[in-house]
């Protein structure tokens, strides 16, 4: 939706307004930096649950008690992918409940689910309740991994927008590494031979427990999505949830032109929404659930939108192709492969994997909003693809001879470090930033769980065929994984444009609107006129030039 003048002469102004972005702008905005920080425990969750079950399948009391799942490739692999055909079923739903029950409970309810699955996991005594709990966790894993960016993404402004999004997939790294730790501490509960003990692997799943739990109940304590509240009416409590989160008065323009440029939007897709569907405006569940299901249609059958649900959906599966999942759930078994003989040497080689790709997403964290989601992505994916071609390179030449060549097996395992740390600073929080801030409000929940979907099914795929791809064509592997690394690279590059310092509500200008009639422009004139938007007059650069600066990174005339 292209937008009107009065938009754009307030959008200049808040502009001017605006803070710094980068560490300055997240201590300008402590609030809700402290906020998002806390919703964040739902990427914590994520990460561990990814991270600990490659240690816990390497364990010899865990063998020992599913052997049957563990001792064939097939089968293996189901044992890990399972979660993420759960996820991706997770993620689905979540698209209509955060709408419904907010993004907030949403989290809440994902919380429950899954705690029941870590439960189920922790108390298994054969394969099928490990198949059981891990699709149960896999629902409430999909779920928060779409709920937390979304809710962090609405809560944040335009200049730190991409640092409180990448909060995330930074406690992603941080339980990856976590998991990774404990897993090679628990190992030697009673041995690490076929005296272990089964708590060896029941502690570090029950575990998860912990984190989730405080989650779920400190969430009720945060505020509502200030965009959810404006979507369902509650526009008194959207502008206190404002002023509280950019630590300003309620009358400040910046606070002001925000909560207007919201509702304007808001109130754009309403009335388009009653002009286009006048039979379903009774407030009935029924016409409720036929609207929610033309906005679904409406992202396949819209040209803008379903030029952003290409982005959003290939975003993520070149995510899931760049092969670091496959990393971080066999690592024990490639660093083995790589030559590093022994569980204790190939688990100590797995949590520098957490280490590394944990360290690498803090300046994504930092300076993402400085630099832009597009160089960091395009970059990220060339050195992946590099490391993939060294390992491969290096694998090929020397695989039935680690013995001899010790050097070059440490070699293939710096690389596949040096990967970790490509894909922390970029593919791992940048893929998430992108796809929760380019979808109109009216369909953003639905538009952000289709996305995910695309990051779970690619990640049920590719941890359903690692397995055999490493035990069939060994160091294609890595060319298979280098390869896809590389074409999304060029496709970030050639067909994804920057979307870093722009609010939510100006992606429409960003992605273009297919064929917005003159009647259209007219109703949001309209609407800015009406609620008070085009109040807020335009600054000039000759003006922005001559604004004192303070000490905080805001600016005041």
């Amino acid at each position: 939706m292209a937008i009107g003048g009065a938009h754009n002469h307030a959008a200049s102004r808040r502009r001017a307004l605006a803070g710094r972005s980068g560490w300055a702008g997240l201590i300008h905005n402590r609030r809700v930096f402290a906020i998002a920080v806390f919703a964040s425990l739902g990427g914590l969750l994520y990460g561990y649950n990814q991270g600990v079950f490659s240690g816990v399948l390497s364990m010899t009391s865990f063998d020992n008690r599913m052997a049957s799942a563990v001792n064939d490739s097939t089968t293996k692999g189901w044992l890990v992918s399972i979660l993420e055909l759960g996820a991706w079923f997770g993620v689905l739903v979540t698209g209509y409940l955060a709408d419904k029950l907010s993004r907030k409970y949403t989290i809440v309810l994902a919380v429950c689910v899954f705690c029941i699955g870590v439960i189920v996991q922790t108390s298994a005594q054969g394969p099928s309740s490990i198949y059981g709990g891990r699709w149960t966790t896999g629902m409430g894993v999909g779920s928060l991994s779409m709920a937390v960016p979304l809710y962090n993404a609405e809560l944040a402004p335009p200049e730190v927008r991409g640092s409180l999004v990448a909060l995330q997939q930074l406690a992603i790294t941080f339980g990856i590494m976590v998991s990774f730790w404990i897993d090679f501490g628990t190992n030697y509960i009673g041995g690490t031979g076929q005296g272990q003990s089964e708590a060896a692997w029941r502690i570090p799943l029950a575990l998860q427990l912990v984190p989730a739990i405080v989650l779920g109940i400190g969430i009720l304590f945060m505020p509502f999505s200030p965009r959810w509240l404006i979507n369902n009416g509650r526009d008194d409590e959207a502008l206190q949830v404002l002023s509280s989160a950019r630590n300003l008065p309620i009358d400040s323009d910046l606070v002001q032109i925000e909560f207007l440029e919201i509702k304007a939007q808001y109130l754009f897709e309403k009335e388009l929404s009653e002009t286009k569907y006048p039979q379903y405006q009774d407030g009935s569940w029924s016409s409720g659930f036929k609207l929610g299901m033309h906005d679904y249609f409406s992202l396949l059958l819209t040209r803008s939108l379903f030029y952003r649900v290409a982005i959003g959906t290939l975003t993520m599966f070149f995510q899931q192709w760049t092969g670091v999942n496959a990393i971080l759930y066999y690592a024990p078994f490639i660093f083995q492969d790589l030559g590093l003989v022994g569980s204790k040497n190939s688990l100590l080689a797995t949590g520098v994997v957490g280490i590394v790709m944990f360290l690498a997403t803090i300046p994504a964290v930092i300076w993402v909003d400085k630099v832009g989601r597009k160089p960091v992505l395009v970059s990220g994916a060339f050195i992946m693809a590099a490391c993939h071609i060294i390992v491969a390179v290096l694998t090929g030449l020397f695989h039935n001879s680690w013995d001899t060549h010790r050097v070059a097996g440490w070699v293939a395992c710096v690389f596949v470090w040096i990967f970790a740390m490509a894909f922390g600073y970029s593919w791992g929080p940048c893929a998430w930033i992108l796809v929760a801030e380019i979808w109109p409000l009216s369909v953003r929940g639905k538009g952000i769980s289709i996305a995910a979907s695309s990051n779970w099914m690619n990640n049920f795929i590719v941890g359903q065929v690692t397995p055999t791809m490493l035990n069939k064509i060994n160091f294609g592997t890595f060319v298979f994984f280098g390869a896809f690394s590389f074409a999304g690279g060029l496709f970030i590059m050639f067909f994804v444009p920057e979307t870093k310092n722009l609010t939510l509500e100006e992606m429409d200008e960003l992605f273009g609107s297919e064929g917005l009639a003159v009647a259209d422009q007219e109703r949001q004139a309209a609407i800015e006129k009406r609620i008070g938007l085009d109040n807020y007059g335009f600054v000039s650069d000759e003006v922005r030039e001559h604004l004192e600066k303070t000490d905080d990174g805001s600016f005041k005339a």
